[in-house]
Order: structure tokens, then C-alpha cells, then sequence
């Protein structure tokens, strides 16, 4: 039973983490009244520390939190470093080795989620959200078919509040996700983490010791991230098949894990495991990969983790988090001013979040042949994006969703994820093929920089303080951003400039 009044929005934000702070503080910047429902008491502790340059450079100047985050002394990352592949040294990218990356932005951070999450949860408030901490949503509010609200509930109390709008951010524990479509898990990325926290741990040489580094083994794969000069994340993702593992203690199947790959055995020789709470603990997470039939239905839009979910190890997280924020606001920004039809506003959202993921999905799915030399991820990304230019920028392209492959959508999730199984071995053919320039000379894979060309434009926006230029749709009869980066805007301007990576 209810015991309080009804309140009323114009938009409902679940959830508190970087999805839900940018989703919620960019409707609100536009004059829309917003509360963020977040059921926690805040800070909470998150894992996924390795941020991407879309972020720090493309989300955070339009928040307005980029001094903060300068200020914070988080660890800068230049790039990423991998032992994968038959090559057994290790190889590393810049985020500078993309021709489409800016210098001044060349470069992320490696964070402490508790800390990162506070800073945009704080300016979230500052920018009129109405934050409530400890308050759940436990059900929909669901008229004609349209979702018109939620019920929150906190202690013993519980009561409607109704909305224009609600946008899902509480992640893959979602109650709500449910009511847009159906969760579909890809029958290719089903693994299990174990991870925990050092100190003491050995940094890779300068430039790169604030780099992720990434080690395959036998069972699985590492991450190893610095977190401040002292403390280090450290995780092994592993197939489900050794799921059994874990059955003798998670601190003891870390320790077996560490010892089975001789890359972080030797940087956590003199490494102890660390007190300070919260990383004193070993954790262990599943990670099916996954996506969502669809992505919204009238009044409800899933962000995030609550519409779909990839592999770690290109530290996507983050980012496809905040940008699904940012396409989902500017849907409701644009649907509460009246400014584009409703459909057509959220299907442009849905279809750029897809489009988003589907490059990660593709992409991993040939990564994870371990087997390949170094050297045919190059010649894969060419192959895929049927591109004349150096298999190393096509290589970029391809992961940082700029390739503008005209590959058709998937709008059906188990035909997505049916469509790709077995896609690494058709990716990589047995030889290579003639007149393939395989750049040989240039040792590191140079990629992973800005994750799309609507955000590398973005970036290019804050440091030079202009608007976006135009840009040309990513589909057939789509829309574009404003030039603010606000909105949606029909594709109405001339376009004659010249097509690159998808913009122009």
C-alpha cells in the first residue's frame, strides 16, 4: 500500500553510477526537472577502474566536471599494453598513434570508481538533479501500454512517482529491463572473474606504467591496473568451464591464477595483498555478455549495463555507459520540447547504441583467438571495413566504432548473437591475402582511442570551445546531433563537406 503522496517529474533516472549522473545532469542542464533514484548509500564500491579518452575528453567537458577530474590525481594511461597472440613480448598502443585523436586529449585515466562516481553523482546535484540515495524502485507505472513513472520505496514507505520519462541505469541487477524486451546472453562470452587488490606491485617502464596491461593464458586472461602509485587492480577473466576453480576459496583460486600466468606472477612477486577496506576483499563477478531484444518501448529507455553488456577487456564499460547517457538524453530532450517525433528520436538512440556495441561484439569475437599473430588482427580490421588505408589506422577505426562499415543492424538480439557465433574463425583466413600491407615495421597495436566519431567531434568541440560541425547521419533517414550536442536535429543541412570515418 502506498503511504505517500504521488510526486511528479519529468523524467526518473534509476540508478547513480556514471550512466545515470550523465543521463540525469544533461536532461537537467536543458531546464527539465529530474530526480536520480540511487537505492545505495553512496560511495559504493565498483569494479572497472581503466577509463577511455571518449569519456574523460567527449562526456566530461559537456558535464562541466574536467577540472575536477584533473584534480582528482588519478593515474594518467597513455595507452594499453597486451601479451596476446603468439607473440610472447609484450606490445603496447598510444592513444596519440590514431591520426584521429587530438594530442591534448590523448590520454585517459585509470580511476577509483568510488571516487570517480561521486564527482559526477556531486555535479549531478549541483545541476539541479534531485538526488535521492537509499530509495529503490520496485516496480513501473505502466497506463495504455506507456510506462508514465515508477514506485519508489524506501524503509517502509512507498509511493508513486510519475514521470514523462524514466531511463533505467541500476545496471545488470535491473528489475526493469525486463518490461523493454527480452535479455539474450551471447553463447561465445561466457566467463567468470576473480579478482582483488595489491600493494606493492611492479609498474611496466616508462611511458607506460600507467598503462592497463592485459595478459592471455591458458585459462583466461589478466588485468592489471594501476591505481595510484601504490595500489593495483588485479583480475583473471576465465571461461565458465573453469568456473570449478573457484570452489576452494575465491582468495586461493586468485592466488592459483596468478601463478599459472608467468606476466603477473613476476609484477606481483613482491606485491602483498591489500587491508584497506573496500579492496581488502576478493570478488567474483559473472560476465555473460549480453543484450536486449530492445532497447526502450514508450516512456522507458534502458542505459548501459541495463541494455546490454560486453567483454571487459577493451575497459568498455564506462564508456558505453555514458555514451548511451548522452544519445538517451538527447532523445528525451528533444521529446519534451516537442522538437522530433518520439519514435524517431529513440530509435536514433537505440540504433546508435547497437551500433556501438555490435563493433565491440564483432571485434572480440576475432580478438579472442588467441592463436592469431599480432599482425592479422591488422589484416582483420581491413578485411572488415574493406578499407584502403594502413591496417593499423584501419585497425583504430574498426574498435573505436568509427569504421562506418554500412554493415545492416541487428534489431533482433538472438539473431545478433546467433549471426556472430564462430565469427573469429571466418575473420581470419589461414593466409593472408596478396597485396596486403601488413605494417610489419610497426610493432604495438595502435588502437582503442575515441570510441566513436561523433565523440572524437565532441572532443574536438572542447578544446577548441566551437560547436559540432555537421555531421552526416549514421542511418538511412536518421538524425544528427544539434550543434549544442544537446539534442537530436533532423539532416536537413547541405552536405558538402567531405565524408570521414562517418561524419563530415
Amino acid at each position: 500500500m502506498m503511504s505517500r503522496a504521488g510526486e511528479q517529474f519529468d523524467v526518473v533516472v534509476i540508478g547513480g553510477g556514471p550512466g545515470g549522473s550523465t543521463a540525469a545532469t544533461l536532461i537537467a542542464m536543458q531546464g527539465h526537472s529530474v530526480v536520480l533514484l540511487e537505492k545505495e548509500a553512496t560511495p559504493i564500491y565498483k569494479v572497472g577502474e581503466s577509463l577511455l579518452p571518449s569519456t574523460i575528453h567527449g562526456i566530461c567537458p559537456m558535464l562541466g566536471v574536467s577540472e575536477e577530474i584533473k584534480r582528482a590525481n588519478f593515474v594518467r594511461k597513455q595507452g594499453g599494453s597486451f601479451r596476446w597472440g603468439k607473440r610472447k613480448d609484450i606490445w603496447t598502443f598510444t592513444f596519440s598513434d590514431s591520426s584521429a585523436m587530438q594530442s591534448p586529449t590523448a590520454y585517459a585515466y585509470q580511476v577509483e570508481r568510488m571516487k570517480f562516481d561521486a564527482i559526477l553523482l556531486a555535479n549531478a546535484r549541483r545541476k539541479g538533479v534531485d538526488v535521492r540515495e537509499q530509495h529503490s524502485v520496485i516496480d513501473l507505472l505502466i497506463e495504455n501500454g506507456r510506462v508514465g513513472g515508477v514506485v519508489c520505496s524506501k524503509a517502509n514507505d512507498e509511493w508513486p512517482i510519475r514521470a514523462k520519462y524514466v531511463l533505467d541505469a541500476s545496471g545488470h541487477s535491473s528489475m526493469t529491463a525486463k518490461h523493454a524486451g527480452e535479455r539474450v546472453y551471447s553463447q561465445f562470452f561466457r566467463n567468470v572473474s576473480v579478482f582483488g587488490y595489491f600493494q606493492h606491485g611492479k609498474r611496466l617502464a616508462p611511458p607506460n606504467s600507467g598503462n592497463i596491461f592485459c595478459a592471455a593464458f591458458e585459462r583466461g586472461w589478466f588485468w592489471y591496473i594501476p591505481l595510484s602509485a601504490d595500489l593495483t587492480s588485479v583480475g583473471a577473466v576465465i571461461g565458465q568451464e573453469h568456473a570449478q576453480l573457484l570452489q576452494q576459496g575465491h582468495a586461493t583460486a586468485l592466488k592459483e591464477l596468478i601463478s599459472a600466468c608467468p606476466p603477473i606472477s613476476e609484477l606481483l612477486r613482491d606485491a602483498e595483498p591489500a587491508t584497506q577496506i573496500p579492496y581488502n576483499d576478493v570478488r567474483v563477478r559473472k560476465d555473460y555478455s549480453y543484450s536486449h531484444t530492445h532497447f526502450w518501448r514508450p516512456g522507458l529507455a534502458l542505459i548501459g549495463d541495463a541494455a546490454c553488456f560486453i567483454d571487459p577487456v577493451f575497459s568498455s564499460g564506462v564508456h558505453l555507459a555514458t555514451y548511451s547517457a548522452l544519445v538517451a538524453a538527447r532523445s528525451v530532450n528533444s521529446c519534451l520540447r516537442n522538437l522530433v517525433d518520439e519514435e524517431k528520436a529513440f530509435s536514433e538512440f537505440e540504433n546508435r547504441y547497437r551500433r556501438e556495441y555490435r563493433y565491440f561484439y564483432d571485434f572480440l569475437m576475432a580478438f579472442y583467438d588467441i592463436d592469431q599473430d599480432l599482425e592479422t588482427y591488422y589484416w582483420d580490421a581491413r578485411k572488415v571495413t574493406n578499407s584502403e588505408e594502413r591496417g593499423n589506422e584501419a585497425f583504430i577505426r574498426l574498435v573505436a566504432g568509427m569504421a562506418g562499415s554500412g554493415e545492416r543492424l541487428f534489431s533482433n538480439a538472438s539473431e545478433f548473437m546467433s549471426q556472430r557465433a564462430g565469427i573469429s574463425k571466418s575473420l581470419f583466413p589461414e593466409t593472408p591475402g596478396e597485396g596486403i600491407g601488413r605494417a610489419r615495421d610497426e610493432r604495438g597495436a595502435k588502437f582503442m582511442t575515441d570510441f566513436t566519431a561523433e565523440l572524437a567531434q565532441m572532443q574536438l568541440q572542447a578544446a577548441m570551445k566551437k560547436v559540432l560541425p555537421y555531421q552526416q547521419p549514421l542511418f538511412e533517414g536518421g538524425l544528427i546531433p544539434s550543434r549544442d550536442g544537446f539534442h537530436w536535429a533532423p539532416a536537413t543541412q547541405s552536405p558538402t563537406a567531405k565524408l570521414v570515418g562517418g561524419i563530415r
